[in-house]
């Protein structure tokens, strides 16, 4: 795999312009565009190559490599080998291989919290999620990325309260699209990737 072909740049193509390239492939392929799709499959592993590509080349760089993707751009101080395979697997939709991984962690990092409180979101366990992300806010007050989606998921709290009490339990996929969003624009804001 030529991973300046997977990302159609040139190989003296700067790292902003790798960058660009990156994050539009991820908007192409995004899972979330694929639901209920024939294509959901190829659009994963084509996302999972781009994920791939961009790694290598920003290793290559001296940057850190992934925290790459929308969630796997992570500007927690904690991000890991393992974190940024969870990060990816949040965006692919697999979150019980995300949880797999975050289980088998030792370290309770503030990264930690805050991967494992994304999958109880996207699981749909608001409370869980908003214990999880709060103690990740609490650990480092100043990362952008948790604050924004604590603050985030704490503002539509009082929908989904609305919606679990008026139509049964149960959650918007409105409302979880709306905190990927927020997640995609801290990852954007931070220019953590």
């Amino acid at each position: 795999m030529n991973p300046y072909e997977v990302l159609g740049v040139s190989e003296n193509a700067s790292e902003a312009e790798i960058k660009k390239a990156y994050k539009e492939l991820v908007k192409k392929y995004h899972p979330d565009k694929y639901q209920n799709n024939p294509l959901s499959d190829l659009a994963e592993e084509k996302l999972q190559e781009i994920n791939e590509a961009y790694d290598m080349l920003m290793r290559g760089r001296g940057g850190s490599g992934s925290g790459s993707s929308y969630s796997s751009g992570g500007s927690g101080s904690g991000s890991t080998p393992d974190y940024m395979a969870v990060r990816r697997y949040i965006d692919a939709g697999n979150l019980a291989a995300a949880e797999t991984i975050l289980n088998g962690t030792r370290d309770r990092s503030a990264e930690w919290f805050f991967l494992s409180g994304m999958v109880s979101y996207r699981k749909g366990w608001y409370d869980d999620a908003v214990n999880k992300l709060k103690t990740a806010n609490s650990m480092e007050p100043n990362n952008i990325e948790y604050s924004q989606a604590y603050g985030r998921i704490i503002n539509m709290g009082g929908a989904y309260q609305n919606q679990a009490y008026g139509r049964g339990y149960g959650r918007s996929d409105d409302m979880c699209c709306q905190a990927l969003q927020c997640y995609i624009c801290a990852d954007c804001c931070c220019d953590a990737i």
